[in-house]
């Protein structure tokens, strides 16, 4: 299970609707199964049907998560026009079957997010924990 608060939920959708009608991507950071930090990042192939990050921006970004004792535990990207569910290609492209896949789409009125693990092509979804604010 991965727990996420909804701040970080809002910081996805709101960099979804910026890089509108293009795929926003970027990594998710934090401890074991704790998302505490967004980093949105480049999608180099400017494209509404993939992503590509750019590894100059995931080499700083890896760089300063580390340097505030945290990992990088996800992926997201954003479906602007389709489903939250994973493609073809995203499955093809999944190479490292420790981090957790987080798609997030725009295609419904309410916000669609889900969260994948991809080992050997074979997909797990993996139940998400969204943490209100208490205020």
């Amino acid at each position: 299970m991965l727990k996420i608060n909804q701040k970080i939920i809002d910081e996805i959708y709101k960099h979804a609707k910026e890089e509108a009608p293009f795929e926003a991507c970027g990594y998710l950071a934090g401890r074991k199964n704790n998302v505490m930090k967004k980093y949105a990042m480049t999608n180099m192939d400017k494209s509404k049907e993939h992503f590509t990050l750019d590894v100059n921006e995931q080499f700083k970004v890896i760089k300063e998560a580390r340097s505030k004792g945290l990992d990088i535990i996800a992926v997201y990207h954003t479906h602007p026009h389709s489903p939250a569910r994973l493609s073809m290609e995203d499955i093809r492209l999944a190479n490292d079957p420790d981090i957790t896949y987080i798609i997030l789409s725009l295609a419904e009125q309410n916000i669609d997010i889900r969260s994948f693990k991809i080992k050997n092509g074979v997909i797990k979804k993996e139940e998400l924990k969204i943490i209100k604010d208490k205020n």
